[in-house]
């Protein structure tokens, strides 16, 4: 076997054995350039392994349009990974639920911006849900906080 075969074959092997989940998932996040909950909210992301690119954009509607994302669920910032839309302050745990689940659905979704939620760090929090937006636009509860 020649060298450069050899070394394939060992690169296929240790790709082979680094599992899927090693591998930091790229996130990318529209949001309005006059925001900065948005940033902390990204900063927890990456806390939790996830690469995260942020994009600023005038017209954060027509982003969350052109995912199909409602827009009575708008919040500050809409990102996409792996093809699903990401409304808002959704906690990074349910992200990658989401990721490991794969749910026939458009993506999650924290309305508005919740005291409490990951990115508005405050000093009272009241209670959340991160809503699954089905295909169709409805909702179901995919997880409450706290």
């Amino acid at each position: 076997m020649s060298k450069s075969r050899r070394a394939a074959a060992v690169a296929l092997a240790i790709g082979l054995m680094i599992p899927l989940s090693a591998v930091a998932q790229e996130i990318t996040v529209w949001r309005s350039p006059a925001c900065g909950c948005c940033h902390l909210w990204a900063k927890r992301l990456e806390a939790s392994g996830m690469s995260v690119k942020m994009i600023d954009a005038d017209d954060l509607a027509k982003i969350k349009t052109e995912r199909g994302m409602p827009s009575e669920l708008a919040s500050c910032h809409t990102a996409v990974v792996a093809g699903y839309a990401i409304e808002g302050h959704v906690p990074a745990r349910e992200v990658k639920r989401l990721l490991a689940e794969r749910p026939d659905a458009i993506g999650l979704a924290v309305p508005g911006m919740p005291a409490g939620a990951p990115g508005m760090d405050a000093k009272s929090s009241g209670p959340f849900d991160v809503l699954l937006v089905k295909k169709d636009g409805s909702t179901t509860i995919y997880a409450r906080y706290p």
